[in-house]
């Protein structure tokens, strides 16, 4: 890859995209543990999670040992050097002498880009507040890729927290870039932020909508999110939009027989378990492809597929 680290959706071009995909597709038999493989045998992986996380965390260490190497690391800063006041760039200076690769969650936004400053070794951002998670995105639009076909002939419906969730800013980028509609519904406090709702105007074609049953209708993808309680500085706030949206059968429905629910989980209320056996429902094989997906960039940035 001509870079060393995986901090933002932006810093791939469409076919760099691409090329993951052709890897993460060689990646599925060892993911699914049907072959082995070797190839990141000696390397270590570390994992360094300020905040909670079951999908991403697992799936990068069942890449990671799919693969051959060993993972260290922490999920919970409250047992590190952290809480005796340790700065970010030292305790990424400490994991980068420990490790080959290192995978951070923060907070914070703009936390995965300071330590690429600090790290010699490949950092890998999986989560920084509410800025970006690239991971989470290639295997979003691999999903969608393997489910339906050329991600530009979609139409994409992103519903919920617009405003706080990093899944979704990171994914409306590139949704733009192939080319896909997009239509982006959430109450008012929670729409896009400004100058992402710009980009996509200028890049593809964009509506926004508070109704969700106006906006499935015409939806190939319905991509929901969780309204994130942690993100709001005002509780208040959140007990104003909680529970405002909710995909239940009747709902799907009102769309076209071939739509499919994602989501990047965990979900609180926002899809009833009633779709989970549907055929709509594509949201656990979703969380599936973030390994093969992780397997693919870990070889990549190490060096072992080019």
């Amino acid at each position: 890859m001509p870079f060393k680290h995986v901090v933002s959706i932006n810093d791939f071009s469409n076919e760099e995209i691409l090329r993951v995909f052709e890897i993460a597709e060689e990646m599925l038999p060892i993911a699914e543990g049907k072959k082995t493989s070797n190839s990141l045998s000696g390397k270590i992986l570390g994992t360094l999670f300020f905040e909670p996380s079951t999908r991403t965390r697992l799936s990068f260490e069942s890449a990671m040992n799919r693969l051959g190497g060993s993972v260290l690391g922490f999920s919970d800063p409250g047992g590190t050097s952290i809480v005796k006041g340790e700065t970010l760039a030292d305790t990424i200076r400490m994991a980068e002498a420990y490790s080959d690769v290192i995978v951070l969650r923060h907070p914070r936004e703009g936390a995965a880009r300071l330590a690429s400053e600090f790290s010699r070794k490949p950092v890998i951002n999986a989560g920084d507040g509410a800025g970006q998670h690239p991971t989470q995105t290639l295997l979003d639009l691999f999903t969608i890729s393997r489910e339906k076909g050329d991600i530009g002939d979609q139409h994409v419906v992103l519903v919920g927290d617009l405003k706080y969730g990093r899944t979704v800013h990171s994914l409306a980028y590139a949704l733009s870039r192939f080319g896909a509609e997009i239509t982006l519904v959430s109450p008012p406090q929670l729409q896009m932020p400004e100058e992402i709702y710009s980009f996509l105007s200028e890049s593809s074609e964009v509506h926004q909508s508070e109704s969700l049953e106006k906006a499935v209708e015409d939806a190939d993808v319905l991509y929901v999110t969780r309204i994130q309680k942690e993100r709001f500085p005002d509780p208040a706030e959140y007990l104003q939009v909680a529970g405002m949206y909710r995909v239940d059968l009747d709902l799907l429905n009102l769309g076209k027989d071939d739509i499919i629910v994602m989501h990047p989980l965990p979900r609180v209320e926002e899809i009833a378990p009633e779709v989970d056996l549907s055929p709509y429902a594509r949201y656990f094989q979703q969380a599936f492809n973030g390994v093969p997906i992780r397997m693919a960039l870990l070889n990549l940035v190490m060096g072992v597929i080019d």
